[in-house]
């Protein structure tokens, strides 16, 4: 059976079925970017992916004559295609082909046959995908937002406030890592979620006190805070003393981001977490 995603409420006047030899995104784009000019409108799209055997095509049919759908389609194999187009004929579903015309046309302008494999575009351009894939999980999981989720990371950094967590995480996802950033709170136990993660993949930062210092108190005088502990000398070095312990405490890689260029802690965090996980370091 192919792969089926809802994405709108089952009580909607109209219903489209998007069917696609690949995930399906191309032709959800294209359906949802139609439906942005009838906003009152109530719509329902369901996507039938990765269809590509006949009998697919057939179940693919059948529920949208059960279900009294509109049939869109962006199959490229031409079997396939024509093999959609008679069944949906034979039950009057209503069916629009959005890439065979062209197909053919550009077929016909470049005197060549398509290839007609499904899913081609997102693997030529996978490392593309990844990178956005990647940015959009550093920044959904930036300061331990949906800390549920931090086994999906490839890496995990922690530290103290103003450590530079957060820009380290958005250049390290730039070069299409998934990471997330977890905050250490002085006389706060860390969350479980962070023990849980394999320490291979876990980074501690670390930086000088008086560079700290110096972060904070920029920080605080930019938004308009009160100082207090937060820029206290000696608290700030209890601070830094309490991470390091536990960094060592647990095992965890430590990357000092003092006086250095976020593009060099990264290097240093991606090796040191390429050799532990291949269990050279």
């Amino acid at each position: 059976m192919p792969t089926t995603k809802s994405r709108a409420p089952s009580q909607a006047a109209l219903k489209i079925l998007i069917v696609s030899g690949g995930s399906g995104a191309s032709g959800e784009q294209v359906v949802h970017s139609l439906l942005a000019q009838f906003p009152l409108a109530q719509v329902s799209v369901e996507v039938l992916a990765h269809v590509r055997s006949q009998p697919q095509i057939v179940d693919a049919v059948a529920h949208a004559a059960a279900c009294n759908a509109v049939l869109v389609h962006t199959l490229v194999d031409g079997a396939l295609r024509q093999l959609l187009l008679e069944a949906a004929v034979a039950q009057r579903v209503v069916i629009f082909d959005l890439f065979g015309p062209l197909l053919e046309h550009l077929a016909g302008c470049l005197g060549q046959a398509p290839l007609g494999k499904p899913g081609l575009y997102q693997q030529l351009h996978a490392a593309y995908f990844k990178r956005v894939e990647a940015i959009e999980y550093a920044v959904a999981h930036d300061d331990g937002k949906r800390i549920e989720e931090l086994s999906l990371a490839e890496v995990v950094l922690t530290g103290v406030s103003r450590v530079g967590k957060t820009p380290l995480s958005m250049y390290l996802s730039v070069l299409g890592w998934k990471v997330a950033n977890v905050p250490l709170i002085l006389q706060m136990p860390p969350p479980p979620e962070l023990l849980a993660v394999d320490p291979l993949r876990v980074v501690g930062l670390t930086i000088a006190p008086l560079q700290l210092l110096a972060h904070r108190r920029w920080r605080t005088k930019s938004i308009g805070l009160a100082q207090g502990g937060y820029v206290d000398r000696q608290a700030v070095q209890e601070e830094l003393r309490a991470a390091n312990h536990f960094f060592a405490t647990h095992g965890f890689v430590i990357v000092d981001t003092t006086d250095k260029p976020v593009e060099t802690s990264g290097e240093e965090v991606i090796a040191a977490v390429s050799r532990a996980v291949a269990g050279v370091g």
